[in-house]
């Protein structure tokens, strides 16, 4: 039991990477402060988690909001009086095209959530994590490993994400709070399963022909699961990591390498 009666916020609960996030954590003991923009799904996720035994509160939450992030800090602390550890896997998708064809608004929207978001929530827990020497996780992805065509303004605000963290860790590191990051590769989960069904349509292939391309291209020959990718923020949050502060730990099968 790594989070034996630990509390951790999980901003970004989504029915793969962020709902796999909120379930770990409760296996391993923690009590759970689920964070969306969709309350159906929370409400599902928050069963889930308490059928584990652990309790959960649920706050709808737009972390782009000041007034709802400064809610959901507000509500973990009176709920559960202390917060041990913040997951931010909240995300917006820029636009996926070339810098030239990108509209600026797109990426305004991309960077408010993905990377200001991310930094009011780490500010208004701050104090919470201090008293708990406690810990921040922050999803990023493997997208800051490369410059593939059209993802240009998801890596801008992915490593704009890293570099915050990592200068966070510098921050905060005196007050016992560690920051540090996941990069995750593809995620075995619907999206990326929606992405390849349309792919095999296009091309007229399986799309399990399209998985094993993949694959091959990755040294487990596998795509992570979310449950493997929710494991590694596990140790992250827990005491096993607690020399680990300021890094940047890829989550890809051996994608690529780091």
């Amino acid at each position: 039991m790594l989070l034996q009666d630990k509390v951790v916020v999980v901003a970004g609960i989504g029915p793969g990477l962020g709902r796999s996030i909120a379930l770990r954590c409760a296996r391993q003991g923690a009590d759970i402060v689920l964070a969306a923009r969709t309350e159906s799904r929370l409400t599902e996720v928050a069963k889930e988690v308490t059928d584990l035994g652990r309790r959960a509160v649920t706050v709808p939450t737009d972390i782009s909001d000041e007034t709802a992030a400064a809610r959901l800090a507000e509500t973990s602390l009176e709920s559960f009086g202390r917060v041990d550890t913040l997951v931010n896997n909240a995300f917006a998708m820029p636009p996926m095209q070339t810098f030239d064809r990108a509209p600026f608004d797109g990426i305004r929207q991309g960077f408010e959530t993905n990377v200001l978001g991310a930094l009011r929530l780490v500010n208004l827990f701050r104090p919470a994590l201090e008293a708990s020497h406690g810990s921040v996780v922050m999803v990023s992805s493997m997208v800051i490993r490369h410059s593939q065509l059209t993802m240009g303004p998801y890596k801008m605000t992915k490593s704009a994400l890293l570099a915050m963290a990592q200068s966070l860790s510098t921050e905060l590191g005196p007050q016992g709070v560690r920051i540090n990051t996941i990069a995750p590769g593809y995620i075995w989960a619907d999206n990326v399963k929606f992405y390849f069904d349309y792919l095999a349509r296009q091309r007229g292939i399986t799309p399990q022909e399209v998985y094993q391309e993949v694959a091959a291209n990755i040294d487990l020959r596998k795509l992570p699961e979310p449950d493997e990718v929710a494991d590694t923020i596990v140790f992250l949050a827990s005491e096993l990591a607690r020399a680990v502060t300021g890094q940047c730990l890829d989550v890809n099968g051996g994608e690529y390498h780091h």
